[in-house]
């Protein structure tokens, strides 16, 4: 029941994004199973929640009959539909992607050992942090204390209910829930109540396995992005696994119950969305970044931050010309107006606006480029900027670039104004927020080298052609 209840979202997901496709998309091309797998999940998995806040909604309990039944007859229901639109299309893709999985056929010689040896590393990965998660108790800190603590209620009650601070708490006699944190959303809780329901029990080991399954998911959504982007498949099985090995998210796998690695799976897959909307222009990429955006904002604080540098994205997307200088100039602005905010004080409808500058930046340089919690993404990050040189702001990958720019400087600002992040009540320390960002470092790090080879092939190819061409 517990496996049939995690998969359950998957099912959903998988076909709500089927049923969205355009008939002319072809399920065949390179990396698209790939990416209706991972970001099928993540989009079940908000469904799935936003369907149990419809629950709590309406005053009917959470139970198999109420949750998982209707969601379970829905996605057979999109299945059916999809089938007799589609014909055998998606078996079909799905029996050709596995068979690339195992024998790549555009691969030979030492890249055919290179991509198995790959393969079996993620897949060896993947099955230690599962048993992690299966016999890992819940660890103290945040996911003791702000998270857990709701999804233990709302498992014991069947429904939401609200929580309050300690002196709401105290002014109601303690006829109130509280805890740590009690405005959180209630995203990532209901995920941990419906793996108990489905258990059958409460069980703070088991009811964390959808970290598992969102590190999966965003391991194989990468993997299906930068493919369908043209990017050679062993280049895109490398960036699987440098999200898929980043000690850090390890880590959050490992001792699941904070919100960080499900936010950096939903922002990531939300760009990658954009770049493959920026690209086709395919009205199902635009709904679907739409939803993982909105997710991002249901799981922390900090999720408001995330889904608003994709706005950046969207100028450039919209206007390919200009839009890249107005984005630009738009965050020079920002940073006019909290450098000027940082030198003054002002009150705006009673609170006073001084954020101070205290910036983190040794600890900053330490954490990325001395301490294990990275691997080398960051030297990587920084080695393939002058490789792509003109690329980064040139059609397709101008919009990538200036998202991940604005992604980069949200981090930055966090760090040196740390009260930006109080005011949010998001209390995040400097690697929780990179890791928010991380995944998004990788996507863009690999679609840079790819830019930079492509251009690099074309000057082989053509010896007239010069390198700034």
């Amino acid at each position: 029941m517990l496996a049939a209840g995690l998969l359950l979202p998957w099912l959903l997901g998988v076909a709500v994004i089927l049923a969205a496709r355009s008939t002319r998309s072809p399920l065949d091309a390179p990396g698209e199973i790939a990416w209706i797998t991972g970001t099928g999940y993540l989009t079940g998995a908000f469904l799935l929640t936003l369907w149990m806040r419809a629950l709590s909604i309406a005053n009917l309990d959470f139970s198999i009959g109420t949750t998982g039944a209707p969601l379970l007859a829905f996605a057979v229901a999109l299945g059916i539909y999809v089938g007799r639109r589609d014909g055998g299309a998606v078996p079909h893709a799905t029996r050709a992607a596995l068979r690339a999985l195992v024998d790549p056929p555009t691969l030979a010689g030492g890249a055919r050992i290179a991509w198995h040896l790959l393969s079996l590393w993620i897949a060896l990965r993947f099955a230690l942090l599962g048993f992690d998660v299966q016999y890992q108790p819940l660890y103290p800190w945040d996911a003791w204390t702000q998270w857990a603590t709701k999804a233990r209620v709302w498992y014991e009650l069947q429904r939401i209910v609200p929580f309050a601070n300690t002196d709401e708490w105290f002014a109601a006699g303690g006829a109130m829930y509280f805890d740590a944190a009690p405005d959180l959303p209630p995203t990532l809780p209901l995920l941990q109540v419906w793996a108990c329901i489905a258990l059958g029990r409460w069980d703070d080991s088991l009811m964390n396995w959808p970290w598992w399954q969102v590190a999966v998911a965003l391991a194989v959504a990468i993997f299906g992005a930068v493919r369908s982007l043209a990017v050679p498949a062993l280049d895109a099985l490398v960036a699987a696994l440098m999200v898929a090995s980043l000690p850090l998210a390890n880590v959050h796998v490992t001792l699941a119950g904070y919100p960080d690695l499900p936010l950096a799976a939903f922002y990531v897959c939300a760009v990658a969305a954009l770049i493959r909307w920026n690209a086709t222009r395919d009205r199902a990429d635009a709904a679907l970044m739409i939803l993982l955006a909105l997710a991002c904002t249901q799981i922390t604080a900090s999720g408001l931050g995330w889904a608003a540098t994709l706005l950046f994205g969207l100028i450039v997307a919209f206007a390919p010309r200009r839009g890249l200088g107005i984005a630009a100039a738009a965050l020079v602005a920002l940073l006019f107006v909290l450098a000027v905010c940082a030198q003054t004080d002002f009150n705006v409808m009673g609170h006073l606006v001084h954020p101070r500058f205290a910036p983190a930046s040794p600890a900053l340089g330490e954490s990325y480029f001395v301490l294990g919690s990275w691997n080398i993404l960051w030297y990587a990050v920084l080695a393939v900027i002058p490789l792509a040189g003109r690329s980064l702001v040139s059609p397709p990958l101008a919009t990538l670039t200036i998202v991940a720019a604005a992604g980069a400087l949200f981090v930055l600002v966090l760090f040196a104004f740390p009260e930006i992040a109080a005011w949010r009540g998001d209390r995040i320390t400097l690697n929780r927020a990179t890791l928010q960002f991380a995944p998004v470092a990788v996507f863009f790090a690999v679609m840079a080298f790819n830019a930079f080879r492509t251009r690099w092939g074309r000057i082989a190819s053509d010896p007239q052609t010069t390198p700034s061409q």
